[in-house]
């Protein structure tokens, strides 16, 4: 059958046939007159109660209506005046004011509280374990943990007990120096490229053994301390290690926060924090955590919003004193490696020059 090529298409919802337009004189199109409906997951024509939730289901619904067919499109429904208003304005985000500090800040002078702290058991161990293996050492003053290394450098002997007092100490009495690729001890001449060479290089002098640093003063110890927040707290966390929860504090007021670490292995030395706060603390929401690692400090906000800073800077740095002249500058090599422990805990690395 030849093709017509006067076909037209219906445009008649619900129709979608060809047609000759100079054939369309009888009711042949059956169509949907209304417009599509889509209301709660149903699909339906608002000409008719015919309806579905399946979409292909509902563009197979046959019409409701008899007509001629027509080559004309049906007018899109109008968009309603808002609809048309919003398309021509930016969307604008509603965010809540932001308020200022409400609460009176106390002077920074005002009185301390001491914060009760909780100490984790394993930290309790800790203390307890170090108490039971301390042995009374030769002087009767202090006392040696077994399995404590010798604090001269060069010298691998651990205390074993009383006897290791009575043992002769192979040790170097000078300091590490690393210079060119070149390692070596000042107070000897053998000079080598590896490193775990180095190490295992004999004491030159004999001597007793040294369990216990040099005593340090207090003030010396440093620790890495950050701090975070949430909308609720200020979370501030100190990091170290066998320090004494009995005789550290962590004192605040309001507007004030004193950490106090003390370390009795370094010497009694402590470590202090003394901060003007930010914000304004609830003392009696805030607590601390004493922790086998670390110290948690938990500030409760007395009031919302973020903390664009922890404290107020108090002090100024100092100013540098202009160096005096030299006559002669001498290139000092020496390495500050104190004791044996840091050189052993480095050499269980595989470094090499």
């Amino acid at each position: 059958m030849p093709e017509n090529k006067n076909l037209v298409q219906c445009y008649n919802r619900g129709c979608g046939q060809l047609f000759d337009p100079k054939t369309n004189d009888k009711d042949e199109c059956c169509h949907h007159p209304g417009a599509p409906v889509f209301h709660d997951a149903y699909k339906g024509w608002s000409c008719c109660n015919k309806k579905s939730v399946d979409f292909t289901e509902f563009l197979n619904i046959k019409g409701c209506t008899m007509s001629k067919h027509s080559n004309v499109k049906p007018p899109e429904a109008e968009k309603k005046a808002l609809d048309k208003e919003l398309e021509k304005k930016e969307v604008i985000e509603v965010r809540a004011p932001i308020v200022g500090p409400q609460l009176t800040r106390p002077p920074f002078e005002s009185a301390l509280v001491s914060l009760e702290p909780r100490i984790a058991d394993s930290l309790k161990e800790n203390l307890q374990k170090a108490t039971q293996q301390a042995v009374p050492s030769a002087d009767g003053n202090k006392t040696v943990e077994i399995g404590t290394s010798c604090k001269n450098g060069g010298c691998n002997m651990s205390y074993e007990g009383p006897q290791s007092n009575n043992s002769m100490c192979t040790y170097h009495p000078g300091c590490p120096v690393f210079h060119e690729g070149l390692k070596f001890w000042s107070c000897c001449q053998k000079r080598t490229t590896d490193f775990n060479t180095f190490l295992s290089q004999p004491g030159c002098t004999m001597g007793t053994h040294k369990w216990f640093k040099e005593s340090a003063p207090a003030g010396t110890v440093k620790c890495r301390w950050d701090w975070h927040q949430t909308p609720d707290y200020v979370i501030v966390s100190v990091y170290a290690k066998k320090y004494d929860p009995f005789t550290s504090y962590i004192k605040v007021n309001p507007v004030r926060l004193n950490t106090k670490l003390v370390f009795h292995e370094e010497g009694n030395a402590v470590f202090e924090i003394d901060l003007e706060l930010r914000g304004v603390i609830d003392i009696s929401k805030s607590s601390v955590s004493m922790l086998g690692s670390k110290v948690e400090i938990k500030l409760k906000k007395g009031e919302p919003g973020a903390w664009s800073k922890l404290d107020f800077p108090r002090k100024a740095e100092p100013q540098k004193e202009p160096e005096k002249p030299r006559e002669e500058q001498h290139e000092d090599d020496s390495v500050d490696l104190s004791t044996v422990e840091a050189i052993q805990s480095m050499g269980k690395v595989n470094v090499t020059g």
